[in-house]
């Protein structure tokens, strides 16, 4: 389809002679006045990619018809055909109209429809941008939309999963001191541990949700690290066991660190479970503690396996991201480390991966006294 161009001048030769030069190219519209310009260019259902006008013309200049066009018409490119030499003139046209270029008459049908051409390019550039930049517009309100449904749908599962699962627990707590016989203890031990874990996974899928909306509630407060004991779940507790792992854990340095104690207890006791999972059998791991500056501290988690390749590094911080080799087909939602970093980002910290000789290192730092 051709693009359409509106050619404005009172003179009828002139119209028509620039009708024979651009209709091979372009659809031309034509128009003896400014009035008529406006009037056709409201009736016109197709967008005109260019308008070529004739400054000196009865009851109306083409500056004032490029000016009157603006509004209603903001991404046609606008061009003035001038005889007047004095600059005045054409720093009225480009102030007022918005001129893209001006050309004297007469003027030379090559340098013309080159410069047409440029136009009409420029126009099509323009509308294709707008284009794009509404469907990114549209893009990004549908995923503010999709966060929000995230959201609300966390906040749905914390009352419509807790509510009955609080119930599951208590009712099994109860029925724990009945008297069973040896099934139905190991059926109840089943439904309780199972509940368990399904409160530890809808826990930690909020403690992500609450870290990603920047609503997680930290109490920072000043405490030495080696007053503090990492808690570790049965699970860590009987993988270390089940690999005869050896857990070395050294915070030698007597500085406080300004943090939320159980917040980074938390991290620390996943981030072992991790190390716990990826270490070979009868390995050591390493947790300890460094100075980076006299106020800043690096705390470290050290296991001997294997390393990761650095497409995995990439995405293991990423929610609900399982990889299996690295995993060793363990089940779980992949929450892990986005947890650990979900925490950390509160606390104005980082996770680092970083492989070493024998094994990989996970560190993070915080601020000390």
């Amino acid at each position: 389809m051709k693009p359409t161009i509106l050619c404005v001048d009172d003179e009828n030769d002139n119209l028509d002679a620039l009708e024979r030069l651009f209709r091979s190219r372009y659809k031309v519209l034509k128009a003896d006045s400014g009035f008529k310009a406006l009037e056709i260019l409201d009736q016109t259902p197709d967008p005109v990619a260019v308008i070529l006008t004739d400054q000196r013309m009865p009851e109306m200049t083409g500056v004032e018809l490029l000016s009157k066009t603006i509004e209603k018409h903001p991404d046609t490119v606008r061009m003035l055909l001038t005889g007047y030499t004095d600059i005045q003139s054409v720093v009225e046209a480009v102030n007022a109209g918005q001129i893209y270029r001006y050309l004297t008459k007469p003027w030379d049908p090559i340098d013309l429809m080159t410069t047409v051409d440029s136009a009409a390019e420029r126009f099509q550039m323009t509308v294709e941008i707008k284009e794009k930049n509404e469907a990114l517009s549209n893009a990004l309100t549908e995923l503010k939309t999709l966060d929000q449904a995230k959201t609300q749908f966390m906040i749905l599962i914390n009352h419509e999963l807790k509510t009955p699962l609080t119930s599951i627990l208590s009712f099994s707590e109860l029925l724990r001191e009945t008297h069973l016989n040896e099934e139905q203890e190991l059926c109840l031990s089943r439904v309780y541990k199972s509940a368990l874990r399904l409160k530890n996974l809808v826990d930690d899928a909020l403690l992500v949700v609450a870290g990603e909306t920047k609503s997680l509630k930290i109490r920072i407060q000043p405490y030495v690290l080696s007053e503090q004991t990492v808690p570790l779940n049965s699970d860590t507790q009987a993988l270390i066991k089940q690999k005869r792992l050896k857990l070395e854990i050294d915070f030698l340095i007597d500085k406080k660190i300004a943090a939320d104690a159980n917040y980074i207890n938390q991290v620390l006791s996943r981030l072992i479970h991790n190390a716990a999972k990826f270490s070979l059998d009868e390995a050591v791991i390493d947790v300890g503690c460094s100075l980076v500056t006299n106020n800043r501290m690096k705390l470290e988690v050290r296991n001997q396996g294997q390393q990761i390749s650095p497409t995995v590094i990439e995405k293991i911080m990423k929610p609900f991201f399982i990889d299996e080799d690295v995993m060793n087909h363990s089940v779980g939602m992949g929450l892990g480390l986005t947890i650990c970093q979900s925490i950390l980002r509160a606390h104005g910290s980082t996770l680092h991966v970083e492989n070493t000789n024998n094994g990989v290192t996970v560190s993070f730092e915080l601020p000390c006294l």
